[in-house]
């Protein structure tokens, strides 16, 4: 099942339509990841900086490589905040990379905000697209790395070090996404709890009526606080007793013909 291609903004695309571009752009990963297109957009607000014929419209690697180390240092020489990770993303044709690149044209050309697009980071892997499928469905360590590594990506950077330092990028995310599937769903992995986490899970079981917290001292330990409780009534008796008996000695003392 492929990524479903993200949507552009109607601003975005109202913009586009009002350039009267040569080609109208339908798939935005392919269209526009040769640059060529990009740089007939900057054409329409640069003319004399950017010229359509000196790029070329095709779509080997070495194309699309000569007409962006051009737009960068175009990019450069107007202070265009647009971010390395952006444009290798649609050079190599990763999802939402030329769709991002065209929002912050879009903003940058018009001098407007558009979805509050400065705020998000950008991320151009199928994690989220893996975190909507079910467990089983998910792809592997091995699917990860052939998804979110393209072919073009090695031939335009053949370092051992930085593609293993891709590799190792991906393989974490890999990782902390099935952490996270053990710990949504424990059973399926046949994970069973420590002794701390079947402590507080029975812990947090207890209503408040049962719970040893709230208990008072008497409940909980009767046969300690019994023996003090029947002595101090014993006392209280022999002392209700010994005070009548003391008055009914005075009474009967009073009594005539006693003595």
């Amino acid at each position: 099942m492929a990524l479903r291609q993200p949507e552009l903004p109607r601003p975005v695309l109202r913009w586009l339509l009002s350039l009267g571009l040569s080609v109208s752009p339908r798939n935005y990963r392919r269209d526009f990841s040769n640059g060529y297109l990009v740089a007939e957009i900057l054409s329409r607000r640069f003319p004399a900086h950017v010229q359509p014929d000196a790029y070329r419209n095709g779509c080997s690697l070495a194309a699309k490589l000569s007409n962006w180390s051009r737009l960068r240092r175009f990019f450069a020489k107007q202070e265009f905040d647009i971010a390395h990770e952006l444009i290798e993303g649609t050079i190599h044709c990763k999802p939402g990379a030329a769709e991002s690149l065209l929002r912050k044209l879009c903003a940058a050309l018009t001098s407007s905000r558009i979805e509050s697009l400065q705020d998000r980071q950008v991320n151009f892997t199928d994690c989220c697209y893996q975190a909507q499928l079910p467990v089983a469905a998910r792809a592997t360590a091995s699917t990860a790395i052939k998804s979110n590594i393209r072919l073009t990506e090695v031939l335009a950077e053949p370092s051992i070090c930085i593609n293993r330092q891709k590799a190792i990028a991906i393989i974490n995310m890999h990782t902390r996404m099935r952490m996270q599937e053990r710990a949504e769903d424990p059973r399926r992995f046949n994970i069973k709890p420590s002794f701390g986490q079947r402590v507080v899970h029975h812990l947090d079981c207890i209503t408040p009526s049962t719970n040893t917290a709230s208990t008072p001292k008497k409940r909980l330990l009767p046969h300690i606080h019994r023996k003090p409780e029947t002595k101090h009534i014993h006392s209280e008796e022999l002392q209700e007793k010994q005070a009548d008996n003391s008055s009914l000695r005075r009474e009967i003392w009073k009594l005539p013909g006693y003595h």
